[in-house]
């Protein structure tokens, strides 16, 4: 792996782990279904001016469900039920939640495809999810934490599990330019009745817009065109660092805007991080 690439690598762990304090900001204003909606929008645009000059090609209609399935459990949900969650979690709670997406996506192979879970992975998993409840426990001691809010970024770390997995068996082979592209199009479509027919946003602060439309541009736009050139070049399992470091910079950037951050917390993330290290291959 490059200079290049570890940097890059750096970069994306930088942006997605502040896509959580982004999405607290943005929920000061806009309620969860139009923090989804914004975020898809915004992420689209960027997205459709980079395959329109690259001149990349979009999936065939043959695709068009399983991409639907994909927007719905990788977009529409998780962006939905995270923002919702943080209404009552901390940011940087929801970033170690948000770790858990590899656990789960572990897990799921084990049921479903019956993939061999070795003493050393088993281990790993065990470890990830006593670090997660360590840092759930931290959060409870402060007092700003709901067990609904937890329920609900972890449902959105399943959903994500799930997705990772439908896209790996239906949309292999296509351009991820294009697949992105359409994915973040589809959530849009899928979002809009959603938004229309759900609570309207209240009295919008300048720093929700900003937040919003950082998270959209750089936190989805933006991060989707590093994470696929990413996989373009280097192999999957070198990509996966990024969920490594992603607790970390929730800590970070939750901590600049002012989250208290118990020493439990950082003691599960570090056990997380034990964990995930663990079911490296």
């Amino acid at each position: 792996m490059t200079t290049r690439d570890s940097l890059l690598i750096l970069l994306l762990s930088a942006i997605w782990g502040a896509s959580f304090i982004l999405i607290k900001l943005a929920g000061a204003s806009f309620p969860p279904s139009w923090v989804a909606l914004l975020r898809l929008a915004s992420g689209a645009l960027v997205l459709w001016v980079a395959l329109l000059l690259g001149k990349k090609p979009l999936p065939p209609r043959k695709a068009l469900l399983p991409l639907i399935a994909v927007a719905i459990l990788n977009n529409a949900i998780p962006f939905t039920f995270i923002a919702w969650g943080e209404q009552t979690l901390p940011s940087n709670l929801a970033a170690i939640l948000n770790a858990t997406t590899t656990l789960w996506g572990l897990l799921f192979a084990f049921l479903f495809q019956h993939d061999k879970l070795s003493r050393r992975m088993v281990a790993g998993v065990i470890l990830g999810f006593a670090g997660v409840s360590l840092a759930v426990t931290s959060g409870r001691q402060h007092g700003d934490v709901q067990w609904l809010g937890i329920g609900l970024v972890a449902f959105g770390s399943v959903s994500y599990a799930i997705a990772t997995a439908l896209a790996k068996a239906k949309l292999k082979g296509y351009h991820p330019t294009g697949l992105a592209t359409a994915q973040l199009s589809l959530g849009v479509l899928i979002m809009l009745p959603v938004a229309a027919l759900g609570p309207w946003p209240a009295a919008i602060t300048l720093q929700s817009v900003l937040a919003v439309s950082l998270l959209g541009a750089f936190g989805t736009g933006i991060a989707y065109l590093i994470y696929y050139g990413l996989l373009a070049r280097i192999a999957s399992v070198q990509v996966q660092a990024v969920t490594y470091v992603l607790p970390i910079w929730g800590l970070f950037w939750g901590a600049i805007a002012g989250e208290s951050v118990g020493l439990l917390s950082i003691l599960g993330v570090l056990i997380v991080l034990a964990g995930l290290a663990l079911l490296r291959k």
